[in-house]
């Protein structure tokens, strides 16, 4: 089955058998390789799978980032500070300009508030935008009147990464194949794969088909190995995905 852990575990393994060198964003903004992956989670739900998730990446001795949201159902201040200890990044998860209704005056004082309350758990040198698809607020607008690198921010991935070099594959919507579902996360590339599953993705690992710079989105509440759990997200993500592929259509 898709989703699952055991399935993340495989997606790893693919990645290390095909010398990918495993990248954080901050130290891919720094000093991108040629032949490297970005292992990105957006946190905003069950901050306990994120955990896991660290845990199986740490086991492996890689690293990725992650993005959490200053909401309680992402915030949780003692698995930020563990995924921190074991070497990973830890990201500011971003909705303000969402939460404040487009207004940008609030919205840059929570921006400000909330670093730094997450820089007293972690060190943060990079932000994401979080989707919030049923807003009409865009919260990557915020920088239209501002700029993230004055609050020492060195990297956006909307906004810092060549997706027309690297590949982005992002399980939005609880697919792979999420381009009519995905409100904004989503980027201008020049890549077209057909990928429709995670068993995609390890048979283009197999075969070579995938560039030299990958960026993946996970988003860790999607996968596990517990049934219940599974089929739960399965049927919400499939009655989000209908209203979404009407906002996008729209």
């Amino acid at each position: 089955m898709d989703f699952t852990l055991y399935t993340y575990n495989q997606i790893l393994s693919e990645l290390i058998q095909s010398g990918y060198e495993f990248q954080t964003f901050s130290a891919f903004i720094r000093n991108p390789k040629s032949k490297s992956v970005i292992l990105r989670h957006d946190v905003d739900l069950l901050p306990k799978n994120s955990l896991e998730f660290a845990r199986i990446q740490a086991a492996k001795n890689v690293k990725g980032v992650y993005y959490f949201r200053s909401v309680s159902q992402s915030w949780d201040e003692n698995i930020i500070e563990e995924i921190s200890l074991m070497g990973h990044e830890i990201g500011y998860h971003y909705e303000c300009l969402t939460t404040h209704k487009g207004n940008v005056n609030l919205a840059i004082e929570q921006f400000k508030t909330d670093l730094e309350k997450l820089r007293a758990i972690a060190n943060v040198d990079t932000i994401c935008m979080h989707g919030s698809p049923m807003s009409k607020f865009d919260s990557k607008d915020l920088w239209k009147e501002y700029n993230y690198e004055d609050f020492g921010i060195i990297g956006e991935p909307y906004f810092d990464v060549n997706f027309n070099e690297v590949l982005y594959l992002t399980d939005t919507g609880r697919t792979w194949k999420n381009k009519n579902i995905s409100v904004r996360d989503h980027v201008d590339s020049k890549y077209t794969f057909d990928i429709s599953s995670s068993n995609d993705i390890i048979e283009k690992l197999k075969k070579g088909d995938l560039p030299g710079q990958i960026m993946f989105n996970f988003h860790p509440q999607r996968w596990t190995n517990k049934p219940f759990q599974w089929a739960k997200e399965l049927v919400l993500q499939n009655i989000k995905n209908q209203i979404k592929r009407i906002i996008v259509k729209a």
